[in-house]
């Protein structure tokens, strides 16, 4: 399962995300866009040195070879700024790539250096209020042709909808809202993650 943190600091961020990890979380999305390289810097060493090998950056790359960190993210806006010899160069220093879309066509014409990449929003969000996608996403994945790459749901995916996800040609999902806008986030993660174990 994948957890993407919450865009701006909350109360217990740290020890939620320790308890994630101790609760089986394979990878942690660390997007903080109003982070300042030094916030950035302060948010990572707070993590648990063994558990970084596990996080991945989707701002401040520069960051990730000091922390021991080979894993990092691109935005679409970012993705759409490199040229493949760029993302290349990335691979053949060990680093794992991945990338956002929001239409499958995007993700269709996705470069084969990107492991998986997120499709959202499939649900109408949790953490963005409003925020909901004007195509039928579970549609529109009938098209897909690229199985190179991950494909992962994004957006309003929480315990009643995740197996309904994975039976509509999805990969994997990944939590946000239903981990952060929740008062029990640790519970919440545990029942997502039985239900696309036992899928």
């Amino acid at each position: 399962m994948i957890v993407i943190t919450n865009p701006i600091p909350i109360a217990n961020e740290i020890s939620t995300i320790h308890s994630i990890f101790e609760n089986g979380l394979e990878l942690l999305h660390v997007r903080k866009p109003n982070f300042s390289e030094e916030d950035m810097i302060t948010f990572i060493t707070e993590i648990k040195s063994d558990l970084r090998k596990q996080l991945v950056l989707h701002s401040h790359h520069q960051l990730a070879s000091g922390f021991g960190i080979n894993r990092i993210h691109f935005s679409e806006s970012k993705r759409k700024k490199k040229d493949r010899l760029a993302l290349e160069t990335y691979k053949t220093k060990g680093f794992h790539l991945s990338a956002s879309v929001h239409s499958i066509a995007d993700f269709n014409a996705l470069e084969s250096v990107f492991e998986y990449a997120f499709l959202s929003p499939v649900f109408p969000s949790i953490s963005k209020t409003g925020y909901s996608s004007e195509t039928d996403l579970f549609e529109a994945v009938k098209n897909r042709t690229n199985y190179a790459t991950k494909l992962i749901a994004l957006g309003g995916i929480e315990s009643k909808n995740i197996k309904q996800t994975l039976e509509n040609g999805f990969d994997d999902a990944v939590l946000l809202g239903t981990i952060w806008n929740s008062t029990n986030p640790i519970e919440n993660f545990k029942l997502c993650q039985q239900i696309v174990h036992s899928y």
